[in-house]
């Protein structure tokens, strides 16, 4: 069965950003949809590394109630600024220019969104002060992995695997489409 073909209008804004910016590295659907749901448990703050052009974000803002605040940061000068027109209306939701550790100073989140990418460059230590006790971290753009340890392309997933071991979470892969993953991962 497929997920159902309608997006919210702030997701089909993001599209029309992320189009005319040219720009194709954005959240798919699938994991949207996930991100929506999860958002829509959480209160307080919630983040994201890695913006884009805002996809991830109107997800994510797509299922965050009221009163939640969300916090992006996007490095790319340009393509923070076509997340931020998206947003320009919502001050619930902050686009920085800037690196991630820049959010630090806004931790704790009670739901952290980055890119297997951008997990990465971080270990689990300089994330895990970043997420409140019952806060959740979600990766994406992961490649589904049946092995343990994680071999993706001949090789040990080093990230997935810090994150799916670590004691200070309690994490899970999962499918969000036949050829995607993510690990979400709850602090204990």
């Amino acid at each position: 069965m497929s997920a159902p073909i309608d997006v919210p209008p702030i997701v089909e804004r993001a599209f029309g950003v992320s189009r005319k910016a040219g720009y194709v590295g954005f959240c798919r659907n699938e994991t949207g949809r996930l991100l929506a749901a999860l958002a829509a448990t959480r209160t307080g703050t919630i983040a994201e590394f890695g913006t884009g052009c805002g996809v991830g974000t109107a997800w994510l803002r797509s299922g965050a109630p009221e009163g939640v605040r969300l916090l992006t940061a996007e490095l790319n000068a340009t393509l923070a600024a076509a997340a931020a027109e998206i947003f320009a209306e919502d001050d619930s939701v902050e686009v920085m220019t800037a690196d991630w550790s820049t959010l630090r100073q806004h931790a704790p989140f009670s739901l952290l969104f980055m890119d297997a990418e951008e997990g990465a460059s971080l270990t689990v230590n300089e994330v895990v002060d970043l997420v409140a006790p019952g806060g959740i971290v979600v990766l994406d753009d992961l490649t589904p992995c049946q092995s343990w340890p994680p071999v993706v392309d001949g090789r040990v997933d080093l990230v997935r695997e810090q994150w799916l071991d670590d004691e200070r979470f309690v994490a899970s892969e999962v499918m969000v489409a036949p050829d995607a993953s993510v690990v979400i991962a709850t602090r204990r």
